[in-house]
């Protein structure tokens, strides 16, 4: 149960009618009733399919769709005899059966990317968002947090939780947070570097062309490759801050983190509860900043979503507030979201597999590459050298939350897996 705020609560209050606390999508995947598979929910409510306007419907049309080598490979009916697709559909309130025949719009042939290359190297994205996740830093050697056998949720044993989720939850930190403290030794930045996603990201900006950046991540990767601060949304929080979690009085964050590393527990001065980082818990709001998104994305002409499982809310259902017209590109190793969608809402696209390598080929495809690589030489220089993956480097799998490798408490070095990255959101509870 979430805790009143006071009048030092620094939280943005909540639009009517929504809710600030995270929690996962299996409490609140579905946000309207059931839909037909012609139409879906919009921010504003349910929107027809129109075509788009002027320019941009005419590059669209130009899309091609593809069928990936999976799609073939459904999973079969009761009656063993017919393969089916279940397909989640994040606008309906049941799961939909679609013989796995349907098209569906990929880019296993590079389609997706080349038609989301040629909108923008014809200047009709300006506003470009991008959603990421834990995804994003995997090839900077930070695990995920639901990766099986790797993931941080599968290596809470020693810490006697009642279940892996415990440890972020705001209610168990308050009665025990022993347990966050012991793991936070290790979940402190500091150890890694950003790779050549988080430059892409950074083109981007350079380019005059991001809106905005939400990240998931608590890693603080963003910040360090050069991300601009008015440009980035920690959804998530971050370590840079502290406060008491029950009064939220500002606590100096790096008095915080001696405490923490040496095995004492922060202490307000003025009520005396337990002061924690600014990383957002489960049952707890999420920052002011979060809701720009309340300008940011119907302002939106083009959505990138990389390296998440979309499945921490409300964070998951922002990819669903664009305009019905807006291009969305998932870049990712598996299908999330709506687009598991059967068939694909025109004008989505994804590029699934290794992401470190997708993003290489959308910068090739873009002509960015040698400009990418110019910024990582001169960041490299300036002394904070950045992670330079080989395609094939760590991805293990793409979630919304990361972190270090629940073996590293303590001391961090640069072969160390200490950082991570968040995971909270709002709404209850959760279980990315």
């Amino acid at each position: 149960m979430n805790r009143s705020r006071s009048s030092r609560d620094r939280k943005v209050p909540q639009p009517p009618g929504t809710r600030s606390t995270r929690s996962s999508s299996s409490q609140a995947r579905h946000l309207g009733p059931a839909e037909p598979q012609d139409s879906w929910q919009g921010p504003y409510g349910k929107q027809r399919r129109k075509q788009p306007d002027s320019a941009l419907a005419q590059d669209l049309s130009l899309m091609s769709v593809s069928r990936p080598d999976s799609a073939s490979k459904g999973t079969m009916s009761a009656a063993g005899s017919v393969p089916m697709q279940v397909c989640p559909s994040s606008e309906s309130t049941s799961d939909q059966i679609v013989p796995s025949s349907f098209p569906v719009k990929s880019s296993s042939s590079r389609s997706g990317l080349l038609s989301v290359a040629r909108l923008v190297k014809l200047g009709r994205c300006k506003n470009i968002l991008v959603v990421v996740g834990a995804g994003i830093s995997t090839p900077s050697g930070i695990p995920d947090f639901r990766t099986p056998g790797t993931g941080l949720y599968a290596n809470l044993e020693k810490y006697n939780i009642p279940y892996p989720e415990a440890i972020f939850n705001i209610d168990y930190f308050s009665n025990d947070p022993q347990p966050f403290f012991s793991l936070a030794k290790a979940l402190y930045p500091g150890c890694h570097r950003p790779n050549y996603i988080h430059y892409f990201i950074r083109m981007l900006h350079h380019k005059g062309l991001l809106l905005r950046l939400y990240t998931q991540n608590i890693d603080g990767l963003e910040k360090v490759c050069g991300i601009p601060e008015d440009k980035l949304v920690e959804a998530h929080g971050s370590f840079t801050t502290a406060s008491c979690h029950l009064c939220y009085t500002p606590y100096p964050a790096e008095e915080a983190k001696v405490a923490i590393m040496t095995d004492n527990i922060p202490t307000c001065s003025f009520c005396a509860a337990t002061v924690k980082p600014d990383v957002v818990f489960f049952g707890e709001d999420l920052p002011e900043k979060y809701f720009l998104h309340t300008k940011d994305f119907p302002k939106a002409d083009l959505l990138i979503i990389m390296g998440t499982s979309l499945k921490i809310e409300p964070f998951a259902s922002l990819v669903n507030t664009v305009r019905s017209t807006v291009p969305r590109l998932l870049l990712n190793r598996h299908a999330v979201g709506p687009f598991e969608r059967v068939p694909l809402r025109r004008g989505d696209h994804m590029e699934l597999g290794d992401l470190a390598d997708s993003v290489r080929r959308f910068a090739e495809i873009l002509g960015w590459s040698g400009e990418i690589e110019e910024m990582m030489r001169t960041q490299e220089k300036s002394g904070i050298p950045p992670v330079v993956t080989n395609g094939s480097s760590s991805s293990s799998e793409t979630e919304d939350m990361q972190t270090s490798r629940p073996g590293a408490e303590g001391s961090c070095s640069e072969d160390t897996d200490s950082e991570t990255d968040s995971k909270s959101s709002a709404s209850s509870r959760a279980s990315k």
